[in-house]
């Protein structure tokens, strides 16, 4: 027994040991990942007029070095108008001077910020307590990339993504006070200078090729002139037309519904003489040869029956022969006296009933 327990004491120690490393390096990376401080911790407000971008957890740094982060964001109370107060907390074992200077800096070209501390003029060995403010005046909001980018947009539109993103970078490390000096700004454009120059036949290509469009519609300039005016005739004839407009628009409206009615009336008789067409289709197909030979001598009957009425809206018929039986009936003086039946017969004998 006691064999097996030592046999299993390395590979336990060794499981201790691991779980151990394991989890103190989950609480380093998640220390990391949620920016969480160590030790006690001193909470300052700081206020700005602009901190779009800045999100709680952002980092506090002084001279580059981690010492806090940001704990909240909000709106200060007391002041003479409205401006943005943000919660700091700093590390206990770093005192801020009291003419303490924060600036709000970018920590990279996705957005990320954080809050710079610098030491001011006039601190005289005076720290800052705890839960005090940092006024207006010793901060700056960050720094204002829209305007900044747009004085650079003529140079940044002929830029590939990697150069835009290289002279992006150093411009906000130089105008944040990053950068060592502007000799490595300077150097990249002085680069992109060079591979514009390099391009040069095809900026003059380019410019050749707007210079031949322009003057195409310099040479146009009438056609283009009668053209933006018939537009604008066209468009006040629709404004000034447009109550009739909206009236036929109306009109057309009742139209359709009164349509849709008449349709939904329709449609059971229409079905019907669909059926019926249906059934005249199907007899008429059952009695072809009837209709063929129909077909064949109705235009000799009508004609024979046009010769006949010629003469007016009558039919004149001439009487070739006749027929018949004549029955009398018996003498009233003689009693018992029959009937007497008379035969007759007639034939004119004309050529015609030949």
């Amino acid at each position: 027994m006691t064999g097996q327990l030592r046999g299993m004491a390395g590979p336990l120690i060794k499981l201790v040991v691991f779980a151990v490393v394991t989890m103190m390096a989950a609480y380093v990376l998640i220390s990391t990942i949620t920016n969480a401080g160590y030790g006690d911790q001193l909470t300052y407000r700081a206020q700005f007029n602009d901190v779009a971008g800045l999100v709680e957890g952002d980092e506090v740094r002084i001279a580059g070095v981690r010492v806090g982060q940001v704990v909240g964001i909000g709106l200060g109370e007391a002041t003479d108008r409205p401006v943005a107060e943000v919660e700091l907390e700093v590390g206990a074992d770093v005192p801020l001077p009291a003419a303490v200077e924060a600036t709000i800096r970018y920590r990279n070209l996705v957005g990320q910020r954080y809050i710079a501390l610098t030491e001011g003029e006039g601190s005289s060995g005076r720290t800052l307590e705890e839960g005090a403010v940092i006024p207006l005046a010793q901060t700056t909001d960050a720094l204002d990339l829209t305007v900044l980018f747009g004085g650079f947009q003529p140079l940044l539109q002929a830029l590939s993504p990697a150069d835009m993103n290289r002279v992006s970078f150093e411009i906000i490390q130089v105008f944040q006070g990053e950068g060592g000096t502007m000799e490595s700004l300077l150097a990249h454009v002085g680069s992109l200078t060079n591979s514009l120059a390099d391009r040069d036949e095809v900026i003059g290509s380019v410019i050749d090729n707007l210079t031949t469009v322009m003057g195409t519609l310099a040479e146009r300039d009438q056609q283009l002139s009668d053209l933006v005016v018939s537009l604008q005739e066209f468009v006040t004839g629709l404004a000034g037309d447009r109550e009739a407009i909206f009236d036929s628009l109306q009109t057309i409206d009742e139209l359709a519904v009164s349509t849709s009615g008449f349709l939904e009336d329709a449609r059971a008789p229409l079905a019907a003489d669909i059926q019926a067409l249906g059934d005249l289709s199907g007899n008429l197909a059952d009695t072809g040869d009837l209709v063929e030979r129909f077909l064949q001598t109705a235009p000799v009957k009508l004609d024979l029956t046009t010769r006949t009425a010629i003469n007016g809206s009558w039919f004149n018929f001439f009487m070739c022969s006749a027929g018949g039986t004549v029955t009398l009936p018996g003498s009233s003086s003689v009693p018992g006296a029959e009937p007497v039946a008379q035969e007759f017969s007639f034939d004119s004998g004309a050529e015609g009933c030949s």
